[in-house]
């Protein structure tokens, strides 16, 4: 399986009285978005579901991902992919969707970073999973410990031109 975790793109900051799940993306974080989904559409992620957590600026990433990379299925919406979720929850989460062949999760931090480190099973690996990243990990069996392979990291430094 092609496994892809995509962190959400930037958001607003969260505002007092007001709940962490309702942020919802900026129009620079939508720009960046989908600059690095174009680029990842050209190196062939097709993923067959995506399955996001319910918060607004992630399913807001989902949406843009299915979109520019034209995925036509329904979102899945997941609790497992919360920030203060647990690596093995997310991978239980994969589990589930192991016949897919490409998936994509989309997320947040601190939960993307260690997931990362637990699917390559290295729990003292540090990853600076920024905004709007994706990484692809290829996974080939689906026991209780995963044992994934890192093949690249696309982040919108590298899918949106340098200002002149």
């Amino acid at each position: 399986m092609q496994l892809y975790l995509l962190r959400h793109g930037i958001a607003e900051l969260g505002k007092p009285g007001r709940p962490d799940s309702d942020r919802a993306l900026i129009p620079e974080g939508r720009s960046k978005l989908r600059a690095v989904m174009r680029m990842a559409k050209t190196a062939g992620v097709e993923p067959k579901r995506i399955v996001t957590s319910p918060y607004k600026r992630a399913l807001e990433t989902a949406q843009i991902a299915a979109g520019v990379l034209g995925y036509k299925q329904q979102l899945l919406l997941s609790r497992a992919l919360l920030p203060d979720s647990h690596p093995q929850a997310a991978w239980e989460e994969v589990r589930l969707h192991k016949d897919a062949g490409q998936l994509m999760l989309v997320g947040h931090e601190p939960l993307f970073s260690s997931l990362t480190a637990h699917l390559l099973n290295c729990p003292a690996l540090q990853v600076d999973f920024k905004k709007g990243a994706l990484v692809r990990i290829d996974v080939e069996q689906f026991g209780v410990q995963p044992r994934g392979v890192l093949r690249w990291m696309l982040t919108s430094r590298l899918a949106v031109p340098a200002p002149k």
